[in-house]
């Protein structure tokens, strides 16, 4: 699969890695592409990861994890270009600076905003429910962490859905996209268990059935 990473950074760098190591074809992305950072991430990725600018990776892409601050998501976005019918997976979320809560509530989510900007794009919100470390190493044993998705496609959400199974996550398909308004929250319950509560950044969720 060809994929395209806008924001290298913690969750964007980690997920390019791991899906360039399980044979991807990833092209990382930065306003300066040649820099010291990129050029280490792309050593580490290995294989036939590059680094480019934004347009050039979505150009080139088929599938884009957009894993900018939701602040700066909007200016991402309008670097790429024409971006109708490719996968966007969002993995941002709308916190507040000091992670106290969210710019956005329950009646409308930054997937849902972010799927208006992109023109055509099939959206599916992902990879915002936890840390990035869970996200690099995905090993509790026994257990899966569930990895919770939403989207409006269902051939988007199944490669996605294939994506996150790669890595050692449980997919697990919470509906359509506005289910975002649900997940982008759940975003914040990781944070401040995380943070504010002692638990530490070394939890994950899961699904449990009987």
């Amino acid at each position: 699969m060809k994929i395209g990473i806008i924001g290298a950074g913690h969750v964007g760098g980690t997920l390019g890695v791991r899906w360039a190591r399980n044979g991807h074809q990833v092209t990382l992305s930065s306003r300066d592409p040649q820099s010291a950072a990129m050029r280490e991430l792309v050593a580490k990725a290995g294989g036939a990861t590059r680094a480019t600018t934004p347009q050039e990776a979505a150009i080139s892409s088929d599938v884009l994890l957009l894993a900018t601050p939701y602040s700066a998501a909007r200016s991402a976005i309008s670097s790429l270009g024409n971006v109708a019918d490719k996968i966007l997976i969002d993995a941002t979320n709308p916190l507040l600076s000091d992670l106290s809560g969210l710019t956005l509530g329950t009646t409308m989510s930054a997937a849902e905003e972010i799927a208006v900007w992109v023109r055509g794009a099939k959206v599916v919100k992902a990879f915002n429910t936890v840390g990035y470390n869970i996200m690099e190493n995905t090993d509790f044993g026994a257990a899966r962490p569930a990895m919770c998705y939403c989207g409006d496609d269902a051939d988007a959400n199944a490669q996605v859905a294939s994506l996150i199974a790669e890595l050692g996550f449980e997919p697990v398909n919470a509906g359509p996209l506005r289910q975002a308004r649900l997940l982008e929250p759940f975003a914040l319950l990781w944070i401040s268990l995380a943070y504010g509560a002692g638990y530490g950044r070394e939890i994950a969720f899961q699904l449990l059935r009987r």
